[in-house]
């Protein structure tokens, strides 16, 4: 098994996700350097100046250098990024993923990688702001958060676990789940239709003046509701689109609990209003008490 210490980190695309992981290792004395790359000349040159990254390289550099590779861009820009990779990545080289859907990430690599397949240990902390960019990292994003990898059969376990090693050392409670669909259709439940909740109903709120002049009246509830509605778009609308099964999915089976809460509604039924609400009240204090 591999210590978890590495000697070069290369973080490709160092916003919340990926700057929170190299704030961590070095803070943590588990790396002795961190390169940095990204597309956004501004973003990259602030990581620098916050001492997220020691140095800004190119990714040719990176693909050398690294002993372990984070890409932490958007989930549609993942395989451009291994691509770019590819022509200079060194054999011994980790490359891992931050990305909220795996099955697609991980068939994008295989037709990238190939036989080098084994090099990729994807991952997906469970862990996020409506803020975004190197300003955003911070050193607790992980801390008592839940990581999710789902390694390959290709994957050295000894690479598998110098990843968990590493997520752990940032805090993370580190799942293993073998299968990428049971991820994405698990994830689409509790991660990406409640953003499509959030983001739809601030969408309804702002398609209307009188509701727009509501939104001014909203107190904490209406903002504990709505934070994740903030997100970064570029970066919800890809998993959308990554994860367009399962979302569609998600959104037949709510379709059915709108309607059925509707007709109790119409039927002006308190007793039945009252008991779907005890239920779904039960079952959120139920999901605090093992979370806690």
């Amino acid at each position: 098994m591999k210590t978890a210490r590495i000697k070069t980190l290369g973080i490709i695309g160092v916003g919340l996700i990926g700057g929170s992981f190299a704030l961590n290792l070095k803070h943590y004395g588990l790396v002795d350097c961190v390169l940095g790359a990204g597309r956004d000349t501004s973003s990259i040159v602030k990581a620098l100046e916050l001492g997220i990254i020691d140095r800004i390289a190119s990714i040719d550099e990176i693909a050398q250098k690294a002993d372990v590779i984070v890409v932490a861009t958007p989930v549609n820009a993942f395989a451009k990024v291994l691509q770019q990779l590819m022509p200079k990545l060194s054999k011994q080289a980790i490359v891992s993923d931050v990305g909220s859907t795996k099955a697609n990430v991980i068939q994008a690599a295989r037709e990238v990688m190939g036989n080098r397949i084994g090099q990729f240990v994807p991952a997906h902390p469970i862990a996020g702001s409506h803020a975004s960019g190197p300003t955003a990292a911070f050193l607790e994003l992980f801390q008592e958060k839940n990581v999710i990898i789902t390694p390959l059969v290709e994957n050295k376990p000894e690479d598998v676990a110098l990843m968990t090693a590493l997520w752990q050392a940032c805090g993370a409670h580190v799942q293993l789940l073998a299968e990428a669909k049971d991820h994405d259709d698990i994830f689409a439940g509790v991660s990406h239709f409640p953003h499509f909740l959030a983001a739809c109903y601030m969408s309804f709120m702002e398609s209307d003046p009188v509701r727009r002049q509501a939104l001014k009246m909203g107190g904490t509830g209406f903002r504990d509701f709505t934070r994740i509605a903030a997100g970064s778009p570029e970066m919800w609308r890809d998993i959308f689109l990554s994860n367009r099964e399962a979302m569609l999915h998600q959104m037949d089976e709510f379709e059915k609990e709108l309607v059925h809460f509707k007709h109790m509604l119409e039927l002006a039924d308190g007793e039945q209003i009252y008991d779907w609400l005890a239920k779904a009240a039960e079952a959120r204090r139920t999901w605090k008490t093992v979370q806690s």
